[in-house]
């Protein structure tokens, strides 16, 4: 997986949010970014990854960006939640990676937890995952998720308490060489699957989660659902005949420093 990387000085952390059809919350989500992860590192980089919007996301987004030069955008087609994701490490030029939603069902104040965990010296991790402490959707979702997180458990063996929850750190070292296929939902558990493959550190913290007041929520659609069981079904076949290829080549020591 490819990582690009900024001209000039990089930020300590890119805080990066996927958005699709997110005109009634982009401007908050980059407002809290600024105010309430900001004051808690040395320099910010916001990365709005547009993806295809139909509405004004795209322009509210190109505004924010004129307007602080901590925000950068990033358009591009239609790829999905995963594709996305994707996008986001991919453009990110921060020694430190951190995601979240763009629906304001975090509370972005609480990336501090994760940044003091994840610069613990006593027990050194390379990624802090969050995990919703209650979480607060439809019932049918809480039980596709419960059933979800299930079936990666036992075919993975991926002990975390929240596969899916969109409050996440990593120190930029571990995407080095790392390739990511999946351009849907399966996505975030490619990657946690990956990385502890890989032998990369990871704790988990609970965080809070709030009800969506504003936008879409696209749902779990039965060709959602689908297409997360076929991603499911080629990364354990791909793990058992095709370790070496879909793990990627392991980082050789400092080359973060040049990626």
């Amino acid at each position: 997986m490819k990582v690009e990387v900024a001209s000039g000085a990089r930020p300590q952390l890119t805080f990066f949010f996927p958005a699709f059809n997110e005109e009634e919350n982009v401007e908050s989500t980059v407002g809290r970014a600024l105010t309430e992860i900001g004051p808690l590192v040395e320099s910010l980089e916001v990365l709005i990854v547009d993806d295809g919007s139909t509405d004004r996301t795209p322009e509210l987004a190109d505004a924010l960006a004129a307007a602080d030069q901590r925000v950068r955008v990033v358009h591009q087609p239609n790829r999905g939640y995963g594709g996305a994701i994707k996008a986001g490490f991919e453009h990110a030029a921060g020694d430190l990676i951190g995601f979240s939603d763009g629906d304001l069902q975090f509370d972005l104040a609480e990336m501090s937890g994760l940044l003091e965990r994840l610069g613990a010296t006593n027990r050194p991790v390379d990624a802090v995952i969050g995990y919703r402490k209650r979480r607060r959707d439809p019932f049918q979702r809480i039980v596709i998720a419960k059933t979800y997180n299930a079936i990666v458990s036992l075919l993975f063996g991926l002990r975390v308490r929240d596969i899916d929850c969109a409050m996440k750190l990593f120190r930029r070292e571990v995407f080095i060489g790392l390739p990511l296929d999946s351009e849907g939902p399966f996505l975030s558990a490619e990657l946690l699957i990956k990385l502890r493959a890989r032998g990369v550190r990871m704790a988990q913290l609970g965080v809070t989660h709030y009800p969506r007041v504003a936008g879409t929520n696209t749902g779990a659609s039965i060709g959602k659902i689908l297409r997360t069981l076929r991603d499911i079904g080629r990364l354990r076949w791909a793990l058992w005949f095709d370790r070496r290829r879909v793990l990627g080549p392991r980082p050789s020591p400092g080359a973060a420093e040049g990626a």
